[in-house]
Formats: structure tokens, C-alpha cells, sequence
């Protein structure tokens, strides 16, 4: 991609007084005269390169011309090739670690740091993150079959953003039979298309990240966890919410989404957790626990 080589060639530049346009040539691998091209772009931007002739001569930023060289550290750039190396690790492509290598001028890259975001259903994800994207880019429509826990049903919005939280991949966008902004979970998402409808952008408003969004409900509820998922629970909510017992045993007042929702959440602890108030949730929890305990008797017959 054209961007790529530019962006390209102004770290390059910003990290070597001189270069050949042969140099540039090779290691973007098109022609010099595309890589004048390039150059006369650059200029265009307002950046002043300078291509002198003779056996010292070179490709260069004007003298004369102050730029910040050091508008991007080694630090800052191993950052950014860390998040490139993120996003290859999910869309199944090289395109990054092309990109990496390209700029990856003096090999400050190295292998300090890892960020492996793929799943392991990257095979079905990551074709939907091309999708996606590409709908995003065109402007267009996408439909799809969505299951969440209260119904399965067609939807179709306008997309505006790819994001990955809370371990796992969304797409946020303004859904059409809601009329509003929801976001939705990759790995529900079946029948997923293109429906080639083009929108026109609305003046959305800023996505924030709430990780506790599905905490935060008009139920209530006080429960007690087993010191031993302490691990879980500061994962999960942090270290300013939970209290603690004389025996380190940990309480969380919960306001969920949903009664429901808080029952399947509890039953993923097995007997490590335990709903203290209200009764009447405790009491119905207890009958969910029967209904499924009633499944395995094996006495049954069958």
C-alpha cells in the first residue's frame, strides 16, 4: 500500500541523514521511479526532501528544515510494532509484519515483547474482522444472525468500530432495528454478509470502554466468594471493590443487568460463591441448583 511506503520512507529519512533512491527501491521493492513519485508526494504534504546527484548524493530531508527526530523513539516505535504484531496475530494476514519489517530500520523491533490476541476460533474470527473492516472502510451495511442469551434474530447495522476488550472481539455500530448504537460479539455473530448498502456517516458519539458495563443493572445482590478464586475476582473487577472477611473471604455488592445474568455468572464458580442477600434471590438460586442437580440423579432412569 502507498501509505505504508511513505510512512515508510520518512522513518527511514528521519533515522538516516542520506539514502539512495536505489536503497529505497530495494526495500520497498518497486521501482525508483515510484519511489520518486513517493517523494514528490512527501513534498506535496509539505515536508521538504531533497535528492542531490554524484557518487555522494542522496535522498534526504532539506537542510534547513526542522523536523523532530525524535517525534517517534525507539520506545515509542517498539510500541507501535507491538501493536502491529497484535493485529496480525488475529487477522490472518502478514500484512503487519510487512509493514514492521519495512520500517524496522536498524532492528529495533527485536522479540522483547509478545502480544498474541488470537483466539482459539481464530479460524472463524478472523475472517469476520476482514469483513468487518472492510465494511467499515466502504461504508456499507453488514447483516448477520446474532445469539445472546434473551433471543436469536437477524440484525443489521451500520459499523464504525472493530474492538477487542474483556478478551474477546466486537463490532460497535448503529444497529437498525434498535435505532442505536449497540455493540455485538464476533463469536455470536453467524451468517455474517456484506449486504453492499452503502450509509451515509452520523456524527457518532464517542466509544468509551466500561469493563463493569454488565455489573451495573437494577438488580441487586451482596455475594460471598471463597478466598481460593481471589485470583479471579481481582482479575475481573480489580482491587477497590472487593471487601474482605477475617479469613480472607471476599464480598462484592452487585447491581447486574439481570437476574439471570448474575445466576449463569455464579454458577461459573461452581461452590466457590454463594448469593448472601436478597433471600429471594437466594431462593430461587437454590431452585436453579435443584432443577440442574435433578438432571444428574442417578437414580433416574432413562
Amino acid at each position: 500500500m502507498k501509505i505504508d511506503r511513505l510512512v515508510g520512507i520518512l522513518s527511514i529519512l528521519l533515522q538516516k541523514d542520506k539514502v539512495t533512491a536505489e536503497e529505497l527501491a530495494d526495500k520497498f521493492e518497486v521501482s525508483t521511479r515510484t519511489i520518486f513519485r513517493d517523494i514528490e508526494t512527501i513534498n506535496l504534504a509539505g515536508i521538504p526532501i531533497f535528492a542531490s546527484r554524484g557518487s555522494k548524493g542522496g535522498i534526504s530531508i532539506m537542510e534547513g528544515f526542522r523536523i523532530d527526530k525524535t517525534l517517534l523513539s525507539v520506545n515509542d516505535m517498539r510500541a507501535i510494532f507491538s501493536g502491529l504484531q497484535s493485529l496480525d496475530s488475529v487477522c490472518g494476514t502478514n500484512r503487519y509484519i510487512q509493514l514492521m519489517n519495512k520500517l524496522n530500520v536498524n532492528g529495533i523491533y527485536g522479540d522483547q515483547m509478545i502480544i498474541d490476541l488470537s483466539m482459539w476460533d481464530k479460524s472463524s474470527i478472523s475472517p469476520k474482522i476482514e469483513l468487518i473492516r472492510a465494511a467499515i472502510d466502504l461504508r456499507e451495511m453488514i447483516s448477520f444472525t446474532y445469539y445472546s442469551p434473551e433471543r436469536t434474530e437477524e440484525r443489521k447495522i451500520e459499523p464504525y468500530r472493530l474492538i477487542f476488550q474483556w478478551s474477546s472481539w466486537y463490532v460497535w455500530g448503529f444497529c437498525e432495528k434498535r435505532q442505536n448504537y449497540r455493540m455485538f460479539k464476533l463469536s455470536r455473530m453467524t451468517d455474517l454478509k456484506n449486504t453492499h448498502t452503502s450509509f451515509e456517516k452520523r456524527n457518532i458519539p464517542e466509544y468509551t470502554c466500561d469493563k463493569l458495563r454488565h455489573t451495573k443493572g437494577d438488580f441487586l445482590a451482596k455475594v460471598r466468594f471463597n478466598k481460593s478464586v481471589k485470583w479471579r475476582i481481582i482479575d475481573e473487577f480489580g482491587t477497590v471493590l472487593p471487601r474482605y472477611d477475617d479469613e480472607g473471604n471476599i464480598y462484592l455488592d452487585f447491581s447486574w443487568m439481570d437476574k439471570p445474568s448474575l445466576f449463569r455468572y455464579i454458577l461459573t464458580f461452581g461452590d466457590d460463591a454463594e448469593i448472601i442477600s436478597p433471600e429471594s434471590a437466594r431462593k430461587e438460586f437454590s431452585e436453579l441448583v435443584k432443577k440442574i442437580s435433578d438432571k444428574y440423579d442417578i437414580q433416574q432412569s432413562y
